[in-house]
């Protein structure tokens, strides 16, 4: 059987080889928390210093190159040290979305790996289109809950998961404390490839949401199923549609992410040592 039909057939199967596959490569038995990094994030993790360990996704059991401008396909391992504590990271440079219709296990693959590989935080990072008026481009949004317009979901089965908590109000504090500029919204998930229209983003602004994109909440509840903590930060790379009455593009998004990136990767920096 080949890594991508273990992926389809028995998909925690694949993400607990993949882990044992990652703690052989780096010598890491485990580590404690991973980041996946969302479109124009990837130069955030820079702030991070030197890897102690990179590959290519593909050459780990069920990971699938990336198919997406901005995003890398790259994972890789870091010691962050602080006074005499020392994180390991486990780092995603990009993901598999929904509206690559490879299927949802793909999708959750990486997070369900870093479960696995004894994660305990779950940091998602995104780039999303601003509902919300007062949002800037390049203003950093932590999501306190979503809805979801794609109504899919990794789990199947009678496997009932409460998501009252699922972006960790604990972990939420904590990042607010080091920053107490950051604002919280929630964010609608989209399947795309198709940006939303004018009309779409009045009814979810009616529904209550602040932030809109294509990612995000499948991992969100994959890792959450899985016992894992979630904090999930959103960058405003572009007004919604209908906001400013601008088309939107994927190069805006990039360009938007990478002139936000320094400050993202500060924030990170400091905050992950707390979180574990």
């Amino acid at each position: 059987m080949t890594s991508t039909e273990l992926l389809y057939s028995d998909p925690l199967q694949a993400a607990t080889k993949a882990a044992a596959e990652i703690a052989q490569r780096t010598g890491f038995a485990s580590h404690d928390i991973a980041l996946v990094m969302g479109s124009g994030w990837v130069t955030a993790v820079d702030a991070l210093g030197d890897p102690v360990y990179e590959c290519n996704a593909e050459e780990l059991i069920g990971f699938l190159p990336p198919a997406v401008e901005g995003h890398s396909g790259k994972v890789r391992s870091y010691e962050i040290k602080d006074g005499g504590k020392t994180v390991r990271a486990l780092v995603f440079l990009g993901r598999t979305h929904l509206y690559e219709g490879k299927g949802m296990e793909p999708v959750v693959h990486g997070v369900r790996t870093a479960v696995k590989a004894g994660c305990k935080v779950i940091l998602l990072t995104n780039a999303c289109g601003g509902i919300n008026t007062r949002y800037r481009v390049g203003q950093p949004v932590l999501i306190r809950d979503h809805i979801s317009l794609t109504a899919a979901t990794p789990l199947v089965g009678a496997t009932f998961v409460d998501l009252t908590d699922l972006y960790s109000k604990r972990l939420r504090a904590i990042v607010k404390s080091a920053d107490s500029s950051l604002e919280e919204g929630v964010y609608v998930h989209w399947r795309g490839p198709t940006y939303e229209t004018p009309a779409e983003i009045l009814m979810m602004r009616g529904m209550g949401a602040d932030l809109v994109g294509m990612s995000t909440v499948p991992e969100a509840i994959a890792a959450h199923a899985l016992g894992a903590e979630v904090l999930a930060i959103s960058l405003v790379t572009n007004a919604a549609a209908g906001v400013t009455g601008e088309k939107l593009n994927h190069e805006e998004v990039i360009a938007a992410g990478k002139a936000a990136a320094s400050r993202m990767g500060a924030l990170m920096k400091s905050v992950i040592p707390n979180l574990i």
